[in-house]
């Protein structure tokens, strides 16, 4: 496999939490990505919002495949932060991240999560993280 986004589609499909959330990888060039997660009754908070957690998820990996669009694909989340700011309501969550700066072992990048209904997007939340090379201690799947 030499195509990035196809790539990124076979590291997502080994994700066994990835298929139970339904998230689809939608694009994945050189330094961005977006992931895609229905918004499911069974993905709900008490109030009938997304739950937070499947928001952080969103992020996070959407921030990880950024990061590894420049790294390569042997990469985990380091850290990041998440600033969540309306409640997710609609047919899904939309995952945008980007690499701010990245060198040969880390890339900072930054996230957008939107709330979307079919063309219409509520951005509920912005993430920014650290995302690094495997370390060769790190045991492999």
């Amino acid at each position: 496999m030499t195509d990035l986004f196809e790539i990124g589609q076979h590291v997502l499909a080994a994700q066994p939490f990835s298929r139970y959330l339904g998230a689809r990888l939608t694009s994945m060039i050189s330094g961005s990505a977006e992931l895609t997660v229905p918004i499911t009754p069974d993905l709900l908070q008490q109030h009938g919002f997304a739950h937070g957690g499947v928001i952080s998820y969103a992020a996070d990996n959407a921030l990880t495949f950024a990061g590894g669009s420049v790294l390569g694909a042997d990469v985990l989340t380091a850290e990041y932060k998440i600033n969540y700011l309306k409640p997710a309501r609609g047919e899904r969550l939309i995952a945008r991240a980007r690499v701010v700066s990245s060198g040969s072992r880390q890339a900072v990048c930054a996230c957008e999560v939107w709330a979307a209904t079919g063309q219409d997007e509520t951005l509920c939340a912005v993430a920014q993280g650290t995302i690094v090379t495997r370390p060769a201690s790190a045991p492999a799947t």
